[in-house]
């Protein structure tokens, strides 16, 4: 009797994608996008369904590795790994997240962050954040989209949440042609959960709030200008659920004010501040935060801290000039509301807006303010959204922090 030696299976047989000649450089140098016009898009490209893996080869057929793809999107395909035989399931997705997790456990003693944070995690087009046991997914691309199933079959794999959530309301998604939903995918949840960050309990709710209910990039942002406000009056603009303000009453503020046009979020700050125990020196504002800059300088208000960190002016291209306008606008009222000595914070969440362009609209507000100072700080997002080291456009959060004379 002989020994049988088993046959290592074939690899898939996934559609091939050909580049033109001289276009496969970048994604061999690492870069996870091919547009389509770097694509043979040919009778057969243009015929594989949107969403499908598919095997990316170079002009002369020399393997360059497993990407999803959609012929009708610009960016028509998102490089998965560079190995040509490898099989997309939920085995790979799982091990992906198994990944991404054991570096936000060497990075955060409690379990609240971004988990997946799309390409930088190698899982293009996918965000998990985690609220220790209730997670919120959203998918991006019609790929994973059409692999939710096999996505929250590895979330329980690995995390075995008692809760998710798809938060797949982002305007990305319309570019991919998929619908906007926010829906339970699994387990329940009865209004705003509670989260920890930098030390305190916080409140959001990423059934109804934005994006998947807190914003954890600016978790260090936080806590530099936190550490700035023993003694200070406080005001935070677009405060949302009160990440920046109460952070700020926590570490020793005089007194803070968080202002937003959303009441629930307001109520969420609110709560926030109770639970830590500043809700003395606690004020919410519901304003529009424009109306309400003009109208504390025209009084002659001043604030030792004032943090302006608005949702993005510039969705898309198109709103380049109409958003630098804003950010420059927005930055010359709060200087004048600032204190001479005193520190402010302005933000920018605009991935079209590059660092260079958003400090140069926050130099020319002060120049309209008629205000000078010195950037104390220039940074992006905390560690759990890592940055694709080949993709810039991942490296979205802008926020300075400035000492004004």
């Amino acid at each position: 009797m002989t020994d049988t030696i088993a046959t290592p299976p074939a690899p898939p047989r996934y559609p091939t994608i050909r580049l033109h000649p001289g276009r496969q450089k970048r994604v061999q140098h690492g870069h996870p996008w091919v547009y389509s016009n770097e694509v043979q898009m040919d009778q057969p490209a243009k015929a594989v369904p949107a969403g499908s893996p598919v095997r990316l080869v170079d002009a002369g057929g020399t393997p360059l590795g497993v990407a999803t793809f959609n012929p009708h999107t610009l960016i028509a395909a998102r490089m998965l790994t560079p190995d040509p035989a490898a099989v997309i399931d939920s085995t790979f997705i799982a091990t992906r997240i198994e990944r991404a997790l054991k570096l936000r456990d060497a990075l955060f003693d409690r379990p609240f962050y971004r988990l997946i944070h799309a390409e930088a995690d190698g899982l293009p087009a996918l965000i998990v954040d985690r609220y220790g046991d209730v997670v919120t997914v959203q998918a991006n691309s019609i790929f994973m989209e059409q692999r939710i199933g096999e996505v929250l079959a590895a979330l329980d794999a690995v995390l075995n949440p008692t809760t998710v959530i798809l938060r797949n309301d982002s305007t990305q998604r319309a570019l991919e042609g998929l619908p906007e939903e926010t829906r339970l995918a699994k387990g329940s949840l009865d209004g705003a959960l509670r989260l920890e960050e930098n030390g305190n309990a916080f409140f959001a709710d990423p059934l109804g709030g934005q994006k998947t209910g807190w914003f954890y990039d600016q978790r260090d942002n936080r806590a530099f200008i936190a550490s700035l406000a023993e003694g200070a009056r406080v005001i935070d603009f677009f405060s949302y659920n009160g990440g920046f303000a109460v952070t700020c009453a926590t570490r020793g503020a005089r007194s803070v004010v968080a202002v937003d046009r959303s009441q629930p979020a307001l109520d969420n700050a609110a709560r926030a501040a109770e639970a830590n125990g500043v809700a003395g020196i606690f004020e919410t504002r519901r304003a529009d935060a424009f109306n309400e800059l003009e109208r504390l300088a025209a009084a002659g208000e001043k604030f030792e801290v004032v943090i302006v960190d608005p949702p993005a002016f510039v969705k898309s291209k198109k709103d380049l000039a109409v958003g630098c306008r804003a950010y420059r606008k927005m930055t010359r009222l709060a200087a004048r509301i600032t204190a001479p000595g005193g520190y402010l914070l302005a933000a920018s969440c605009s991935h079209n807006v590059d660092p260079p362009t958003f400090a140069e609209q926050v130099a020319r507000g002060l120049v309209d303010a008629g205000r000078t100072g010195r950037i104390l700080r220039s940074a992006g997002a905390g560690p759990d959204h890592p940055v694709h080291p080949h993709l810039p456009e991942s490296a979205y959060l802008k926020a300075q922090v400035l000492q004004l004379d």
